[in-house]
């Protein structure tokens, strides 16, 4: 399943209202773009369709920024308000930002794909605001991607770039005696508090999703990514402290998957 900020963790506003549908009447995921600045937050978002435009909620189902990070918006079974007249059949998906979505965020726009279409229990069409309503929106790129039957082939996504074991590994990023672990107030612990650490945790993440292990996106070392962490370790014959270090970042691209 795909890691779904909640609507508490960025401070969502209650909605004045909700409508609810079934699984049986959702019949497609369609693809919008904010056009904004991927600064936008979704709280920003949700004022300026509350405040600005008098709905009721953000308008969209979930959220996807640049660095793949997915929230929460309507959910899954709430009516939206992002393409009528087909808000009950479609679950909208918007992407922070404009055209040129990153692949971080495409991987994390296919995982919700994959997962409304196991909880509908069948596949759903994959459609693009422009589809429904007269507007450029999601953009041309995203919308070529999104309707593309290659549309899964982005870099990083485990089912197209299987991991190859056995090749070597990139350069160890830190000093030495430092590691990758969850925010402690030991100097040598890098967990993303600074912004120079945070592309190699998304590298971590991306390697172990490679691998077939079940980890969100996100560029911070949580504890949920270092239990991740003790698990492949305990597997490979390390010691299982859920960190990744010199002896740990090694083997995320070396070691035989098992």
């Amino acid at each position: 399943m795909v890691s779904i900020r909640s609507r508490s963790s960025w401070g969502a506003r209650s909605p004045r209202s909700r409508s609810t549908t079934s699984w049986s009447s959702r019949r497609e995921v369609t693809l919008h773009y904010s056009y904004g600045p991927e600064s936008q937050t979704p709280r920003q978002i949700q004022a300026h369709h509350m405040d600005g435009n008098g709905w009721s909620d953000v308008g969209y189902n979930f959220l996807v920024d640049s660095e793949g990070v997915a929230y929460e918006g309507r959910g899954w079974t709430v009516v939206g308000a992002h393409a009528a007249p087909r808000n009950t059949q479609g679950i909208g998906v918007c992407y922070i930002g404009r055209d040129g979505m990153t692949d971080a965020a495409k991987r994390t726009v296919i995982a919700l794909y994959d997962e409304a279409c196991e909880r509908a229990g069948r596949a759903l069409a994959r459609r693009g605001h422009r589809d429904i309503n007269s507007t450029s929106c999601p953009g041309s790129g995203n919308y070529s991607w999104w309707k593309s039957s290659n549309f899964r082939d982005v870099a990083g996504n485990g089912a197209h770039e299987p991991p190859k074991p056995g090749t070597s590994a990139p350069r160890y990023p830190l000093k030495a005696g430092h590691w990758f672990g969850p925010e402690s107030a030991d100097a040598r612990n890098h967990s993303g508090y600074w912004s120079a650490d945070r592309p190699h945790i998304r590298r971590i993440r991306d390697r172990l999703r490679e691998r077939g292990w079940s980890v969100a996106t996100g560029d911070r070392y949580d504890t949920e990514l270092a239990g991740v962490v003790r698990a492949f370790q305990a597997e490979k014959g390390l010691a299982a402290d859920g960190l990744v270090g010199s002896a740990t970042w090694p083997v995320l691209w070396t070691a035989p998957i098992t």
